[in-house]
């Protein structure tokens, strides 16, 4: 796993874009964390920096389903959600190359896990409490959150999925910096992991 902070935008290579995407081989790059890591934000600067689709699977569960997410747990219950969520996600990664950005449970659900293994580089997108605490209150329907004590059951998510992303193939640390600053830290650690990657398979 490579791990990398969020560090001022460096001057880039202009071939690095179409580098990365010769390492890539056509494997998606799928962007984990939980709610308010900046996946969608991220993502979709990424796929614009590498020239690829973007896709929020998120949306996609929404278009498939022809409600919310809010609607789909409120009237369909989480199981029922999780369930299309695995199935969306399985059909966007036997697609088409895309940047992903999942939900922050996808990555839970050990099926989609080993799909992900199979056809793209995850990244996780790694935030403090205060930072996903921050950016979640500016957006109070999120459905996990509707508790008592959202802070609360923020940090009871972190304890448990926290152990799960680490799995990732790319750990990124999702801070308080600007978009474009966020998006070359995951270049560089992105390049970084799949030259790395790529040495290993030719020594």
């Amino acid at each position: 796993m490579t791990e990398a902070p969020a560090t001022p935008a460096q001057a880039g290579d202009a071939r690095l874009p179409q580098r990365l995407k010769n390492l890539l081989n056509d494997r998606h790059i799928v962007l984990i964390g939980l709610m308010g890591a900046g996946k969608t934000s991220v993502g979709k600067r990424l796929a614009q920096r590498l020239d690829l689709p973007f896709v929020d699977s998120d949306h996609a569960i929404e278009e498939a389903a022809r409600m919310s997410i809010p609607e789909i747990f409120a009237n369909r219950g989480e199981a029922e959600f999780r369930a299309g969520e695995r199935k969306v996600i399985a059909r966007l990664l036997s697609g088409r190359q895309h940047v992903i950005a999942t939900g922050g449970g996808a990555y839970m659900d050990e099926q989609t896990r080993q799909h992900i293994r199979e056809s793209a580089v995850s990244i996780w997108l790694k935030a403090d409490l205060p930072v996903l605490m921050k950016r979640v209150l500016r957006r109070p329907t999120r459905p996990l959150l509707q508790t008592p004590d959202p802070e609360g059951t923020m940090r009871a998510l972190m304890e448990k999925r926290y152990p799960v992303y680490a799995e990732a193939d790319v750990t990124v640390l999702s801070e308080e910096s600007t978009h474009e600053t966020a998006v070359q830290a995951v270049i560089d650690a992105l390049d970084a992991h799949l030259s790395g990657a790529k040495g290993e398979e030719e020594s």
